[in-house]
């Protein structure tokens, strides 16, 4: 059977010369970065060219780069850091309506301690309108974070627009980019961001790395205490041959990025234009300002999970919702947000491809998605008035 592979918003497997680049940390070259014999010295230069590798491709300082284990960690460390280094100045939190579940999360447990959240809402096409930012700005607002794509529905955040409301009224400006690093160009210095996320495993680095940027100058406290590694933001020993092959990933998207970017463009529009032909469908973001790598549709008189487990029959993963929370029954916050009703957003399928996404996988998936949609119509309890 066909085992054809379109969730790479969920995560993406490890590219081959990334593998090569980790290979030596995982046996000769094993030093720890705190030590200060040869062993640990080679692993301490392979760390500080790694963070000079990533923070280039950003328009950062190297020691603006702290590396983390994930961007779960990443955004916590945020949320948390700043709110607790910035008390003295206020207790307000601004974060959209449409952020990943470890935001979210983090926002509500801020608010248990005494913080105040605001939630900005998005329009139909997932989009964060940066005058409700500004006015949900209070003399008490800390920090703001608002993802620059999501990871549903793919829609680009207006984050340059954004960071300069930030920068104006001196409030620091938080942006989760695991979706849009190494797919599209970022520059925290002209986009006025002062913090932001990443994560490897999205770019074809290994699991277990990400990485935070923090403006030189920044107020935060560490998420975690210890032996002060970091320059003293991020306590633990450092994962080496994870960080290695992350700056590797790093590397590779700088160099293919502009046309991995335009092949995924033209299959991705083939999808949307091919899917949108069934009946009774719709499109998820925005259909201009969206991530090249993301297509996520509504199906009326379906579930997402149905689909999914029927594609997966037929050899092909998708998903619907996002990987971390697409076990829950509950429908999708963010296509909730956006104005779907929940029985739409439950018919919703995300489909996200890759560096090894060919054009023959999608004519395969254009060609068995319409039968399983229609199979499933013809046993739904739906009615179609609950859809007009």
């Amino acid at each position: 059977m066909k085992k054809i592979y379109l969730d790479y918003a969920s995560t993406a497997p490890v590219d081959r010369r990334v593998i090569k680049a980790m290979s030596s940390f995982l046996g000769e070259n094993f030093g720890n970065t705190m030590s200060l014999h040869y062993f640990g010295q080679e692993s301490k230069i392979a760390l500080e060219q790694s963070r000079n590798t990533v923070s280039a491709f950003i328009n950062a300082q190297p020691n603006e780069i702290i590396f983390t284990g994930s961007a779960t960690e990443s955004n916590n460390t945020v949320l948390k850091g700043i709110a607790f280094a910035n008390k003295e100045k206020g207790n307000h939190i601004i974060i959209s309506s449409i952020e990943h579940p470890c935001i979210n999360e983090s926002a509500k447990w801020l608010e248990k301690q005494g913080f105040k959240i605001t939630q900005i809402g998005v329009d139909r096409y997932g989009m964060v309108n940066a005058t409700d930012i500004r006015n949900a700005i209070t003399d008490k607002t800390v920090l703001v974070s608002v993802m620059h794509v999501s990871n549903e529905i793919g829609t680009i955040q207006p984050i340059g627009e954004i960071g300069a409301i930030c920068r104006e009224r001196g409030i620091y400006f938080h942006t989760d980019a695991s979706q849009s690093f190494g797919k599209i160009p970022i520059d925290v210095k002209k986009m006025k961001i002062d913090l932001l996320t990443a994560s490897s495993h999205k770019v074809y680095g290994p699991k277990g790395a990400g990485l935070l940027f923090v403006r030189e100058g920044i107020k935060m406290d560490p998420l975690l205490h210890g032996g002060g590694q970091e320059n003293g933001k991020r306590s633990s020993t450092v994962n080496i041959p994870a960080i290695v092959g992350f700056a590797k990933a790093v590397e590779i998207c700088k160099k293919e990025m502009r046309s991995e970017n335009a092949r995924l463009a033209k299959l991705q529009k083939k999808l949307i234009k091919n899917l949108l032909k069934v009946k009774n469908s719709g499109l998820n973001g925005h259909p201009g300002e969206r991530i090249a790598n993301n297509v996520n549709l509504w199906f009326a008189f379906t579930e997402g999970e149905s689909l999914v487990m029927q594609l997966d029959m037929y050899g092909i993963a998708c998903s619907t919702g996002s990987a971390c929370s697409s076990m829950t029954l509950e429908p999708s916050h963010v296509l909730i947000a956006t104005g779907l009703r929940p029985e739409q957003a439950h018919g919703s399928l995300r489909i996200s491809m890759g560096r090894w996404t060919k054009e023959k996988e999608i004519d395969y998936l254009l060609k068995i998605l319409p039968k399983i949609i229609k199979r499933i119509r013809e046993i739904s309890p739906f009615k179609e008035e609950a859809f007009v």
